[in-house]
C-alpha cells in the first residue's frame, strides 16, 4: 500500500521559514517523482515543485523561485520542501503527490491528476 504523509506545516510571520516534508511508503525507491501542490483560500490548486529520485533538476513555478528548495532523501523516502522569505500570498493547504516514473523536469510539472498517490494536505499560514 502506497502511502504519503505531508507535515511541517504552521503559522509563521511574513519573511519567515517553514520546512514541509512529504514520507512515503511503497513507492518504487528507485524510479518516483514527488511534487508539491497548494491550494489557497477561493483560488485554484497550483504547482509548486517537483522532483524525481534521479536527482535530475527540479521545478518550480514562477511563484516560488529563489525562495523556496525541494530535495530528497532516499534513504528515509522523504522529500522536503523548505520554504523561506514567505509571504502572505504562500497561505495555502500543501499537498504532497508522488507517482512512479520521472515526471518532472525544470519546465514541466505533471499535473495533479497524472500523479497516482496523494498525501493529506498540511495548512501553512503566512502573516503579513
Amino acid at each position: 500500500e502506497v502511502q504519503l504523509q505531508a507535515s511541517g506545516g504552521g503559522f509563521v510571520q511574513a519573511g519567515g521559514s517553514l520546512r514541509l516534508s512529504c514520507e512515503f511508503a511503497g513507492i518504487n525507491d528507485d524510479d518516483w517523482t514527488v511534487g508539491w501542490f497548494r491550494r489557497a483560500p477561493g483560488k485554484e490548486r497550483e504547482k509548486v515543485a517537483c522532483v524525481t529520485s534521479d536527482d535530475g533538476a527540479p521545478y518550480y513555478a514562477n511563484s516560488v523561485k529563489g525562495r523556496f528548495t525541494i530535495s530528497g532523501d532516499d534513504a528515509k523516502n522523504t522529500v522536503y520542501l523548505q520554504m523561506n522569505s514567505l509571504r502572505p500570498t504562500d497561505t495555502a493547504v500543501y499537498y504532497c503527490a508522488g507517482v512512479e516514473g520521472w515526471e518532472c523536469r525544470p519546465s514541466v510539472m505533471a499535473e495533479w491528476d497524472d500523479f497516482d498517490y496523494w498525501g493529506q494536505g498540511t495548512l501553512v499560514t503566512v502573516s503579513s
